[in-house]
């Protein structure tokens, strides 16, 4: 197929707000399809800096420094969702925005992205806006307890949220949780967490990853197995869930949904993140197009790549201290294939990179955990 008169020519300069492992991985996939990529971050040490061939050194509020970006690069795409939308708005005027301030102002607030979801037809959990303590102990008294008290804004990995079990969590709760309003959000007694990951192209093509299965620990993710180990109406649902959002965001690069599966089978939307997901990094490998690449495609205006599987996998984090420990042993395994993400400091979890088993095709489904993770 001849790339559309719309896409990017070879040498074209992408611009990354964000220099995170996101960041530095979509920079590899662009230099792959014959792009430059220009990352915009405060961090020196950004890994994303270690592999692009240009990067601007500001913060997100410098308006100059933005505007030098936006006339360095072609098009302007960010590797995580909390870029200020002011940043976006100072660059959308300048340059193409992929995704642009609608996409970053849904999945900003976790308000507003309930809402979105619902109008999108993925249902979600019963939940209710919370600015007062009185707002807070009426919504108890609606949903019940167990729920989840969650700031609408700036939390990821298991930040900025609480959950109260008794009514006396409550009070300290609502104090300590900081910008009101916040979110009240019944708990889900879920059997497990799945993710549904898809891209959008330019011209509205959208291609679908196989569901996947997603295990945490201290709130962050540690294991991604694909595909989910569940029956097939739910893996379809998951699928048919992320390509909605996918359609109503109008959105142009790829998009991951987190999901929560119930008892019956049916599946409650959580939240979106409008960019490659942690949960999609296994598609590096184990995919003729991986969720990088597929970014990258998306939003030079080429055609989306295929998103089949050739193989399972299994993903696991590196994190911390014990990620640093476990990389020799991970890059002895013949079936495992590594990613590090160029950070040397193993803080307290900090994600320092991935490493991807692959399995034989549909073969996944007959392990147990303990043989699906071997050598991870």
């Amino acid at each position: 197929m001849t790339p559309p008169e719309t896409s990017l020519p070879l040498g074209a300069t992408i611009g990354i707000l964000g220099g995170g492992q996101l960041g530095r991985m979509s920079a590899m996939a662009a230099a792959r399809l014959g792009y430059r990529c220009h990352i915009f971050a405060p961090d020196a040490d950004s890994p994303g800096m270690e592999v692009a061939a240009a990067h601007t050194l500001a913060e997100y509020d410098d308006v100059a420094a933005l505007h030098r970006f936006a006339d360095a690069v072609d098009v302007v795409t960010f590797e995580f969702e909390n870029v200020p939308a002011e940043t976006l708005a100072a660059l959308e005027g300048r340059v193409p925005c992929r995704p642009g301030t609608r996409a970053l102002a849904i999945c900003q607030d976790r308000i507003v992205e309930k809402r979105f979801l619902a109008e999108a037809g993925v249902p979600v959990a019963p939940w209710r806006e919370v600015t007062t303590e009185a707002e807070l102990q009426a919504g108890i008294a609606e949903i019940g307890l167990p729920a989840v008290l969650k700031t609408t804004r700036l939390g990821y990995d298991g930040r900025g949220q609480a959950v109260l079990r008794r009514l006396e969590d409550a009070a300290p709760a609502f104090a300590r949780l900081s910008p009101k309003p916040l979110i009240l959000e019944a708990f889900v007694p879920f059997t497990a967490e799945i993710s549904g990951i898809a891209a959008r192209g330019l011209d509205g093509t959208v291609a679908t990853y196989d569901a996947i299965e997603n295990r945490h620990r201290h709130h962050i993710l540690d294991l991604s197995f694909a595909p989910a180990r569940l029956p097939a109406s739910a893996a379809a649902a998951a699928q048919a869930h992320v390509a909605q959002v996918a359609t109503a965001l109008e959105l142009v690069g790829v998009v991951a949904l987190e999901m929560f599966l119930l008892a019956d089978g049916s599946l409650l939307g959580n939240e979106i993140a409008p960019r490659p997901h942690n949960s999609g990094h296994w598609t590096m490998d184990a995919c003729h197009c991986g969720q990088f690449e597929q970014h990258i495609r998306a939003v030079a205006g080429l055609p989306l790549g295929s998103p089949a599987r050739h193989a399972d996998a299994v993903m696991r984090n590196l994190v911390g201290s014990e990620g640093l420990a476990a990389w020799p042993g991970i890059l002895a395994q013949q079936d495992v294939v590594p990613h590090w993400y160029g950070k040397l400091e193993a803080r307290p979890g900090r994600k320092l990179g991935h490493a991807n088993r692959l399995l034989p095709l549909d073969t996944l489904h007959a392990l147990d955990d303990a043989a699906a993770t071997s050598g991870l």
